[in-house]
């Protein structure tokens, strides 16, 4: 793995999202030379990848919480709302 690859897979979603507006911004603004706007869209890349696979691991993990607390909750007819308990 790169050493940029390496550092990249350290980071936060936020931190992630942070950089690549940075990025963005610079390239927009017309502040990168030829030179390093390449490493810079190499890095963007890893930080896309980085922030869909984190996206991708709270939707898989959100979906079995609640796959497991629909598969816990008590079975009441629908229209019908549970009584409170005394």
């Amino acid at each position: 793995m790169a050493k940029r690859e390496k550092q990249t897979a350290k980071i936060g979603y936020g931190s992630a999202a942070t950089r690549l507006e940075e990025i963005l911004g610079k390239i927009e603004e017309g502040q990168v030379d030829i030179d390093e706007l390449s490493d810079l869209v190499e890095e963007a890349a890893g930080l896309v990848t980085l922030c869909r696979d984190k996206i991708h691991a709270a939707e898989v993990k959100v979906r079995t919480i609640t796959e497991q607390l629909e598969r816990e909750a008590p079975e009441a007819p629908l229209g019908e709302e549970t009584p409170p308990a005394e």
